[in-house]
């Protein structure tokens, strides 16, 4: 009679055990040395080797010969334990005896000596399911059971377990194994039960498992009947090759292709997919491919292994990760509400059309996700998305952005216009800036020469070659690229930022308040001393300072000041 693949190649010692060292190491040697408690608890997810584990330390503490830890298996405790022929090792499974009563007919039995065998023990599956009548019931027995008991209980919800139930108990925590572990396993048994089984077959059925040996052993007695093992043949068998589909359908809803992306639902849910199960496949899919946005390098390792990493890789290109985490919100509440509805399939084709339209909507993750977006296309220098019904917007080269307009001359009306510079004979056309300086204050932030101060013009470096404005001028067209969009506006903007050079120093004057804040950052005025530098071919540092913004008061005439009695006259 065949036997499943989980049973047949079920551990009997310790050594057997897969991916779990840490908790066989430890009960191999309290078997040895005889420190043995009277109750455990094993936790972990399913198919980690739980029940496994309980089973060969019920035999171990038993066997009449252990070997170094391990049962014998040779023993008459052993053979019997293993045949279930032993009637003082009882396994109990708390989903369907979780009753107080179950728990009052243990506590009469446990109180009577073993007849076969050295000790009594219970193990007591998916303990979590008990009452808290049968809690309270187990909990004396626990606190001061009889020398020749033992409770071996298992559990994947640790949190449903009292604390005064753990207390009194020594823990184990099985983890979950790692994917080339389950493969190497699986090839080892493929080799014995002589299949012919595809190492990148076994990969993928290893990630399918999600750290479960059971359920790797499952998927490759389902996948046996194949002749060769490999990738095509475990999507065939699982049942996976719906997932290209779903894959497709992706693709659709990223094209914003609607029309196509509905009529793939409809094919899907005509051949019996339910509208639940394929919005939490999508969700899956959207999952796979944020860990390849997020952790590239160790992406295999964290996938859940129903797709290939190239698929993957591509979706991940496409899809910023605020869409990512944006749309796999906007499932996960799609999912949530049809608990409620009536109609499941109408709230699945209303979530893939808000997909494909991808409508700036009102929650923050939607807005990330927008600006995400249009990030990322003016980084690459994309043309910028359409919105629904209109046209890509494309940026417009700076030679050819439109002038700022003049103000109207009733601008200059109360202005005085500055004097004017009296030279001898004719004006020549161009001036040396080192035949004069203009006067200003002596402490004046900014000192309008191309020299620093002392140095011939022989002297000085090559960031004399350029005058201060077109230093600056230079500079911006440099550093623009490196510096977030807000201060981009600023930098061409001479009411917010003035800047002089003098000598190997570029000092600006930044307008107070945000602006001043916005530039005053390390990062900054390093990209602005780097582009200088850049640009002038020599080592530019860079100064800031505040923009005080000055207004003159009015001269008020005297008669003025009368008549709203601003003089008191003695």
């Amino acid at each position: 009679m065949y036997q499943a693949l989980y049973r047949k190649w079920r551990p009997q010692t310790f050594d057997q055990v897969v991916g779990q060292k840490h908790i066989t190491e430890t009960l191999k040697n309290q078997v040895k040395t005889g420190r043995l408690s009277h109750a455990y608890i094993f936790i972990g997810t399913r198919g980690t080797g739980k029940t496994t584990c309980a089973r060969i330390l019920a035999r171990a503490v038993n066997c009449e010969n252990p070997v170094d830890g391990n049962p014998c298996g040779k023993c008459a405790a052993c053979r019997g334990i293993a045949e279930g022929s032993v009637m003082d090792v009882v396994e109990l499974d708390a989903a369907s005896n979780n009753g107080v009563e179950n728990v009052r007919a243990l506590r009469e039995e446990a109180v009577f000596s073993p007849t076969s065998v050295k000790k009594r023990v219970y193990i007591v599956d998916e303990v979590h399911m008990l009452s808290t009548s049968a809690f309270n019931a187990l909990l004396k027995i626990l606190e001061e059971p009889p020398e020749h008991l033992m409770f071996i209980l298992a559990t994947t919800e640790l949190q449903k377990v009292p604390a005064t139930i753990l207390s009194r108990c020594q823990r184990h925590s099985f983890r979950r194994i790692d994917t080339p572990e389950i493969a190497e396993y699986l090839e080892y048994i493929a080799k014995q039960e002589q299949f012919r089984l595809n190492h990148d077959a076994a990969e993928l059925i290893a990630r399918l498992a999600e750290g479960g040996v059971r359920d790797a052993l499952s998927l490759l007695d389902q996948c046996s009947a194949r002749e060769e093992i490999d990738v095509d043949a475990v999507y065939s068998a699982m049942g996976l090759a719906g997932n290209r589909r779903i894959a497709q359908l992706l693709g659709l809803i990223l094209d914003r292709d609607t029309q196509r992306a509905l009529k793939s639902f409809e094919s899907l849910w005509m051949d019996g997919k339910d509208p639940a199960t394929l919005l939490g496949e999508l969700a899956g899919l959207l999952r796979d491919s944020l860990m390849f946005r997020v952790a590239p390098k160790g992406a295999l390792e964290l996938v859940s292994g129903s797709y290939d990493g190239e698929t993957l890789r591509a979706f991940a290109k496409r899809l910023t990760t605020e869409e990512l985490l944006s749309s796999l919100d906007s499932l996960q509440r799609a999912q949530a509400s049809m608990k409620d509805v009536k109609n499941p399939k109408l709230t699945a084709e209303l979530t893939i059309v808000s997909l494909c339209q991808s409508p700036a909507g009102e929650s923050l993750g939607e807005l990330r996700a927008r600006i995400s977006r249009l990030e990322e296309q003016l980084r690459r220098g994309e043309a910028l998305a359409p919105a629904p019904g209109g046209e890509a917007l494309e940026r417009e080269p700076e030679d050819r952005q439109q002038p700022e307009p003049e103000p109207p001359e009733e601008y200059y009306e109360d202005m005085e216009p500055p004097p004017k510079r009296q030279y001898g004979g004719e004006e020549p056309e161009e001036l040396d800036p080192l035949d004069f300086v203009e006067e200003q204050p002596e402490d004046s932030f900014l000192q309008r020469s191309d020299k620093a101060p002392g140095q011939s013009p022989a002297e000085a470096g090559p960031a004399a070659r350029l005058s201060g404005r077109e230093l600056w001028a230079a500079v911006c067209e440099k550093a623009a690229p490196e510096l977030p969009m807000d201060l981009r506006m600023h930098l061409k903007d001479s009411a917010s930022v003035e800047a002089v050079q003098e000598g190997n120093v570029l000092k600006l004057l930044v307008k107070a308040g945000f602006i001043y804040g916005r530039f005053n950052k390390p990062d900054v005025i390093a990209k602005l001393a780097a582009a200088a530098s850049a640009v002038s071919g020599g080592d530019i540092r860079v100064l800031l300072g505040e923009k005080q913004e000055q207004q003159p008061r009015q001269k008020r005439e005297l008669e003025e000041l009368k008549a709203f009695k601003e003089v008191r006259f003695i």
